[in-house]
């Protein structure tokens, strides 16, 4: 994850079209699905390439695409500016504001946790079970579970610390 949050510049410059108010989201979207693929061992590199290189392509292509979701998306499309901005409030379009601000208060609090306690909250969203993610580390699966435990707890503490 550390080596994908270096080339948080490439993936910047590239979603630099989208409106400040989404960039963030969207730039959340990115990296939380490049993580996914890596998890799930889509991320294959051309072997002639050197691996940064091949790093930010691959993170180029996948913020590009991100992008082009973002301003294919009806939210963006239907976008109704209102002659009367003080008038009557219409119903909000997309998704809640306090849902996006929660969002990312939760990425941010992820990002500032040891990378050990990252990493095994990273691996619940993995298609693989907690046991096997224990077998292929060596340890026990209540090990896994009692760092599962912990790292949720220093989540915890992360999140209240991060609001006061």
């Amino acid at each position: 994850m550390e080596a994908l949050l270096a080339e948080r510049g490439i993936v910047r410059a590239t979603l630099a079209g989208i409106p400040k108010r989404d960039r963030e989201d969207v730039e959340a979207e990115v990296f939380m699905g490049a993580w996914r693929a890596v998890r799930r061992g889509k991320y294959r590199p051309d072997p002639k390439d050197k691996p940064r290189d091949a790093l930010r392509k691959w993170l180029h292509g996948i913020a590009w695409r991100q992008a082009s979701k973002y301003f294919e998306s009806a939210y963006v499309r239907r976008f109704i500016l209102d002659p009367q901005p003080l008038g009557r409030l219409r119903g909000v379009v997309g998704p809640e504001f306090h849902a996006q601000l929660e969002a990312r208060d939760l990425i941010r609090a992820i990002e500032r946790l040891e990378p050990h306690h990252r990493e095994i909250l990273l691996a619940v969203d993995a298609p693989e079970t907690l046991s096997a993610y224990a077998a292929q580390r060596g340890m026990s699966p209540y090990t896994a579970a009692s760092r599962l435990r912990i790292a949720r707890a220093m989540l915890a503490l992360k999140i209240r610390r991060w609001r006061r």
